[in-house]
């Protein structure tokens, strides 16, 4: 009985999750409402997470994690636009900015220093490729630089803007790199970005295992649409419900984009702490570096044309303190991924800037 409901929920969660985002359409919902929702919106997570590691066992490293990468970034895309567009008191104007922002700090920090924890913890020194490694941290860097970093000392337009020949060129750019990115990933160098095989270390089995039907990867692709576009709606649902809550803790309204991007990435940290335990650390780098890759390289060109139409200013420029902790990731995350393997001590750091980006966030 145990087997088959385990079987079958993430079969039904999905289902669930899309008739409760149905019910709960453009309602406004009572606090009981709103923590069952919380409910089914973790529920639907987890079933996001079965079935992307459903197709990417199917499709192989590395296009296994660009499966992820690529899907919960045009769901994060899609709540941006869609809280932009419905307004608000909650400082829509630096949504994108805030969301992208979060996405590489918890990518980097936050995915990839758990990552690191749990897989030194678990299988001492584990290692990864460092010239895949390396070469996904600059596109990110050069990322974060181009589109979030530049805006604040630009003249053509004030307030951490672009004008709009800027940003028409930096979604360009951002766009370039991020395909640029794939093709070397999926391409002539995809050997950089393949699971290092350790001599003397126990093969894994779920690694090793034949892969899914083609029907069965059709069936958990549709299940992974269903039930990433049901975090998002239900995201949305809730949202008034966390924008109350963050005003009456005295929170400012610029921690809902951190809200955001923790719900979006939390499918891709779940699977990145996965491969880390089944010592397949170079699959979680990927996850983590490649989400941060897809969410501005993706998001920004998304929401440059999408302020055709949105009303109100688009501010993407960081804040003096925000500048100061994504040049301390880029400095740290260069002296981790240099030696090709990873301690416990390199994923405590990482973790520990994640927590002073989300205090900072709280309490700047």
């Amino acid at each position: 009985m145990v087997d088959t409901l385990r079987k079958a929920g993430p079969i039904v969660v999905p289902i669930l999750a899309l008739v409760a985002l149905v019910a709960t359409y453009h309602r406004t919902l009572p606090f009981a409402v709103v923590i069952l929702v919380g409910v089914i919106l973790i529920a639907a997570v987890l079933a996001a997470v079965h079935h992307a590691e459903v197709v990417a066992h199917k499709v192989g490293e590395p296009l296994g994690s660009i499966v992820l990468a690529v899907a919960v970034t045009v769901i994060e895309v899609g709540l941006i636009i869609t809280l932009m567009i419905g307004g608000g008191d909650h400082g829509t104007e630096t949504l994108a900015r805030d969301t992208a922002f979060a996405a590489v700090m918890i990518t980097c920090n936050g995915i990839v220093g758990l990552s690191l924890l749990l897989g030194s913890l678990r299988h001492g020194l584990p290692r990864f490729n460092s010239e895949g490694t390396g070469a996904a941290l600059g596109v990110v860097a050069t990322l974060a630089g181009l589109t979030l970093v530049l805006p604040t000392f630009t003249v053509g337009a004030s307030g951490g803007r672009f004008t709009g020949i800027q940003l028409a060129f930096i979604a360009v750019v951002a766009l370039a790199l991020y395909v640029a990115f794939i093709s070397t990933q999926t391409g002539r160098h995809r050997d950089f970005f393949l699971p290092v095989e350790v001599p003397g270390k126990p093969a894994d089995e779920d690694h090793h295992a034949d892969p899914p039907s083609t029907r069965a990867t059709v069936i958990s692709l549709v299940l992974l649409a269903v039930s990433l576009l049901s975090v998002v709606g239900l995201g949305h649902a809730v949202s008034p419900a966390i924008e109350g809550g963050l005003a009456a803790a005295g929170i400012p309204s610029t921690f809902v984009g951190v809200v955001i991007a923790f719900i979006v990435l939390l499918p891709e940290g779940i699977a990145a702490s996965r491969a880390a335990l089944k010592n397949r650390l170079q699959t979680s780098i990927n996850l983590g570096y490649g989400s941060a890759i897809a969410s501005i390289g993706l998001t920004v060109p998304a929401i440059a044309v999408a302020s055709i139409w949105l009303e109100g200013p688009l501010v993407l420029g960081l804040g003096p303190v925000q500048i100061v902790l994504l040049v301390l990731t880029m400095i740290v995350s260069t002296l981790t991924i240099a030696p090709g393997r990873s301690t416990r001590l390199q994923g405590i750091i990482h973790l520990i800037i994640l927590a002073s980006f989300v205090f900072l966030a709280i309490s700047p």
